[in-house]
């Protein structure tokens, strides 16, 4: 059966990015703001409200210390092998 909706989730880092963001549809619902240190939403107005919990910053500033901590792991785990060509 064909899905009613589509989301995704999208966590991601770099040494000097970071990324964490929720859509529905194509469109972003929700984003982490780590210069704020909040969760954003990006719903229109005439939506009725909703959070991902009073967690979901701490969830996302977890979720990029992992990202950092595995890319130091893989790049450590990684560094003799030679780049894709």
């Amino acid at each position: 059966a064909d899905a009613l909706h589509s989301d995704i989730n999208i966590v991601g880092c770099s040494e000097s990015d970071e990324e964490n963001m929720y859509g529905l549809d194509g469109e972003e619902i929700a984003y982490a703001d780590f210069n704020k240190q909040k969760y954003m939403y990006s719903l229109p107005p005439f939506i009725d409200p909703f959070t991902y919990g009073e967690e979901a910053y701490d969830t996302a500033a977890a979720n990029q210390q992992v990202c950092r901590e595995n890319i130091k792991v893989f790049g450590e785990g990684m560094k003799d092998y030679p780049p894709e060509q």
